[in-house]
């Protein structure tokens, strides 16, 4: 694809980006064993890179700091955004880019737990929604329609509306379950076999497996490796979970009518065995004369 494209405007380049993500959208929809090769060149396209720049600058998150205290507020009031798109990008192409751990951050969840957030700093958070600009179009084309979870154009109220259906179609249960710490425990080798059957640039699954392996600065200043997992609160971390949980939905498509929680969580560690948690289950499932529904 030809990405020299001059200085463009936001309308512009949102144009821009829509009209490759059809295309990509309709090669992998009309070619299920494509994979594709020049995906880098679009990542550090500056449409890609300005759209991806401007969805993390109006994300709630922007003036949120990650372990380089830079937010989102001081790089276009201070620092200009120009320049620091222009250097993302002639980094990303010379191979300099480094990705950097997440700072973590504990958010309280019910029954006195914690939930462990990874912040990526703008700059990485940047590069991550190029790459889901890029990979989420190719990999919906795979998605089965049961996943209703971290998806463009579905929402609760859609796998609701489904329960319905299936309710008046002689479905008489609904059954919930939950998956333990999913995000934390995805099996980054299965997770990359899985994003290799649709990526071959290199460049591409280099930038994918950075952010995996980047670690995390704990709130205590100490850093840890990340050996699993993708961290909750990355751009990129919803799309490789759905990637690596859709393993659980190829597996269970010649076998029962699925529908999936869109808050349901699973785990595609391993060979893509679910660990289902018993004390606060949460996916949904049904079963009639024809059989269980997940």
């Amino acid at each position: 694809m030809n990405t020299d494209a001059p200085s463009l405007s936001l309308v512009e380049a949102k144009g821009r980006v829509l009209g490759i993500q059809t295309k990509l959208h309709r090669w992998a929809t009309g070619d299920a064993s494509r994979r594709f090769d020049d995906l880098f060149n679009l990542v550090t396209d500056p449409a890609f890179v300005l759209v991806a720049w401007e969805r993390v600058r109006t994300n709630r998150g922007a003036r949120t700091a990650g372990v380089d205290g830079a937010t989102a507020y001081y790089i276009r009031e201070i620092r200009g955004e120009d320049e620091f798109l222009a250097q993302l990008r002639a980094d990303l192409r010379a191979g300099e880019f480094v990705a950097l751990p997440v700072r973590e951050r504990m958010i309280p969840k019910s029954g006195g737990k914690l939930r462990r957030l990874g912040i990526p700093t703008v700059r990485d958070r940047v590069v991550q929604a190029a790459l889901k600009l890029v990979l989420e179009p190719i990999f919906e084309a795979d998605f089965q329609p049961c996943s209703y979870g971290f998806r463009p154009r579905r929402r609760a109220q859609d796998a609701i509306a489904e329960i319905h259906q299936f309710h008046n179609h002689g479905y008489r249960w609904v059954l919930e379950a939950d998956i333990e710490a999913c995000f934390d425990s995805i099996d980054h080798t299965a997770l990359m076999d899985r994003v290799r059957r649709r990526v071959g640039d290199k460049r591409v699954l280099a930038l994918v497996k950075a952010f995996l392996k980047a670690g995390i600065l704990t709130v205590d200043g100490a850093e840890l490796g990340t050996l699993t997992g993708t961290p909750q609160g990355g751009i990129l971390s919803p799309l490789l979970a759905n990637i690596a949980l859709s393993a659980l939905d190829v597996r269970g498509r010649f076998r029962r009518h699925g529908l999936r929680h869109p808050r349901a969580r699973r785990s595609a560690a391993g060979a893509g065995h679910a660990r289902p948690r018993t004390a606060r289950p949460t996916a949904v499932a049904g079963e009639d004369q024809r059989g269980p529904l997940r």
